[in-house]
């Protein structure tokens, strides 16, 4: 039988999506708060014999886990074959290591938290940092899907002369491919963090590019420090107000005016998180990498 695809509100599009690539039925699921803050969740299709596809984004993931955790309990109950979770965001992805005594590595848990819970996981381009790739920490099938071709097809379509700019050098291998895509040069910045909301940025010499547009890439923008603080140092340096990108558009407390304030120009995210700052539709590619690795899993069994 077709998958049910069950989405949290924002994600009807990417679920429809979804649905048009695996022959799958959108089906409603009731979420709400009891007046103490639990959550209540039902399933309005019952999907005995059915595969489920959850389709549930982790930004303010406190907010949302448990009632993802009772969908997906939920499903297997009432006799789901396989349950399946697309999120475009993919949280606690930060904490990869204990830097001090008796630190959760959240990271860990939480992958162990949710593959209990699902069969098999599709996000966009996580924050691996000290980890190569997903399967390190989720036991589980999973697949990836990238925003380096659609970023990459915006800036030929609105930045004249672009210079890719890296916020790291841990981000050098993911400027190098967006930069080999549109056909420009690219930089990377070194930087130093001295707290979340203390952060400072050297930038190489950027004479070599005279009329070019600084276009700074970072996977989140979060309180937006490093973002503002390399736009900041690159006007310095006489550059023309850069372009900031972001694939998961966060933008927690004053992060956008803060941005802002250090860049004038313009401030475009994909919309892997909903927010007024959406520019870069990435639904076509986390669709078809969910329906890729539900057939994958199916061809599995």
């Amino acid at each position: 039988m077709n998958p049910l695809i069950h989405s949290w509100p924002g994600h009807e599009p990417l679920a429809a999506a979804i649905a048009s690539r695996v022959h799958g039925e959108i089906a409603p699921v009731s979420l709400r708060r009891f007046p103490d803050g639990e959550t209540y969740v039902r399933l309005m299709t019952l999907p005995k014999d059915r595969d489920v596809i959850l389709v549930c984004g982790l930004e303010q993931p406190d907010d949302k886990v448990c009632g993802l955790l009772f969908a997906a309990d939920a499903a297997r109950e009432c006799g789901a074959r396989r349950v399946g979770l697309v999120a475009p965001y993919l949280a606690y992805m930060r904490q990869d290591a204990r830097f001090n005594a008796g630190e959760a590595i959240t990271s860990r848990t939480f992958a162990r938290w949710l593959a209990r819970a699902i069969d098999w996981l599709v996000t966009m381009d996580p924050h691996l940092h000290r980890y190569r790739a997903l399967d390190e920490i989720y036991p589980i099938p999973t697949a990836i899907a990238s925003s380096t071709t659609p970023i990459a097809r915006w800036i030929v379509e609105n930045v004249a002369q672009p210079l890719i700019v890296g916020p790291d050098e841990e981000s050098a291998q993911w400027a190098a491919a967006i930069a080999g895509r549109v056909g420009c040069p690219w930089i990377v910045l070194h930087k130093d963090r001295h707290g979340d909301r203390d952060v400072a940025v050297s930038v190489p010499d950027i004479t070599a590019w005279p009329g070019h547009t600084p276009v700074l890439i970072d996977d989140i923008i979060s309180t937006a420090r490093t973002m503002a603080a390399a736009a900041q140092r690159l006007r310095q340096l006489g550059a023309v107000p850069p372009v900031c990108i972001g694939v998961h558009a966060l933008f927690c407390g004053d992060a956008l005016p803060t941005l802002r304030a250090a860049s004038p120009g313009v401030i475009a995210t994909c919309n892997t998180i909903r927010h007024q700052t959406n520019a870069i539709d990435v639904t076509s590619e986390i669709a078809q990498a969910a329906a890729d690795l539900h057939a994958r899993v199916q061809t599995a069994l």
